[in-house]
């Protein structure tokens, strides 16, 4: 039972989850002048974690045929066997639908219908019609990677404002080049799969361009909060120094590219999302007292 409740939690991604809930958290910090309500915090993300690891279940569970035949994913449960996909789809059923009736109760209505939004939009419209069908599936896919602050925002707030969607914007410039720097490094595991990333429809070249520029994108939208006045002078420190590491990243992919280099973007692109979220929390509570 324990072995069974394990591989189960595998399937949620337990690390990409993790990401998603930390921004979604800092969401809720940065909607309310000092502390968000305490009951929006805790049910909050407890119905945006269960929520978001139903979507990933599904994920791996449309994906297991492709999962089978790429390195990085070979080994999970279901290409594994060691998961039937009838539990998948039960289990992704129970916490899925735990996670909207908790946020629809206890919570608010706005956050449980955009919660399931994304909901669809990752483990349909992504999963299921872009990531097979066309190589910009990242860019138009992104929008529900995007949202996890903008649900803590509403969760806190009950409402939508300028500002979740500044937060919005940065996640979503993010992903493409934090992506396709893992999509060149890994392209011929794509190519033998049949996903039509772009290394695999437009060659390297022309990934690795676009790359660049969807970091420099990236770079100006992370201004953005500066430029507003949502946040002050630590955040505005944190994105120039954090962007221009990122951007260094990008210039040595575009003008030296190594499948090296590539990890290293990848890698580096995690802790500079991670970081930047976490100065503008700093920076927030830091404007607040001062």
């Amino acid at each position: 039972m324990a072995r069974t409740g394990q591989l189960l939690l595998r399937l949620t991604k337990p690390r990409v989850i993790s990401l998603i809930v930390f921004t979604a958290v800092i969401g809720m910090f940065l909607a309310a002048p000092g502390l968000p309500p305490l009951g929006a915090l805790v049910f909050g993300t407890i119905g945006i974690a269960l929520s978001a690891g139903a979507a990933a279940v599904i994920n791996c569970l449309v994906e297991r045929k492709l999962d089978a035949v790429m390195a990085r994913t070979r080994a999970r449960p279901l290409p594994m066997g060691e998961i039937t996909g009838a539990h998948a789809l039960v289990f992704a059923g129970v916490i899925g639908g735990t996670g909207l009736g908790v946020l629809y109760a206890m919570v608010n209505p706005l956050t449980m219908w955009l919660t399931l939004a994304t909901f669809v939009g990752y483990a349909v419209v992504y999963t299921i019609i872009l990531k097979p069908l066309t190589s910009q599936n990242i860019v138009i896919g992104g929008a529900s990677g995007a949202m996890p602050p903008v649900l803590g925002w509403t969760a806190a707030t009950g409402e939508l404002s300028c500002d979740a969607l500044l937060l919005f914007l940065i996640i979503f410039a993010w992903t493409p080049p934090h992506f396709w720097a893992l999509a060149l490094y890994r392209k011929h595991e794509y190519a033998k799969a049949g996903v039509p990333m772009l290394p695999v429809t437009h060659g390297d070249r022309y990934t690795r361009l676009h790359v660049l520029l969807y970091t420099l994108i990236l770079f100006a939208v992370s201004l953005l909060p500066f430029c507003t006045r949502m946040s002050g002078l630590i955040y505005l420190a944190a994105a120039l120094t954090l962007g221009g590491i990122f951007l260094f990243y990008a210039a040595k992919i575009y003008y030296r590219y190594s499948d090296h280099i590539a990890r290293k973007t990848f890698r580096y692109s995690i802790v500079y999302l991670s970081v930047l979220f976490a100065a503008l929390l700093i920076d927030h509570y830091l404007l607040i007292q001062f």
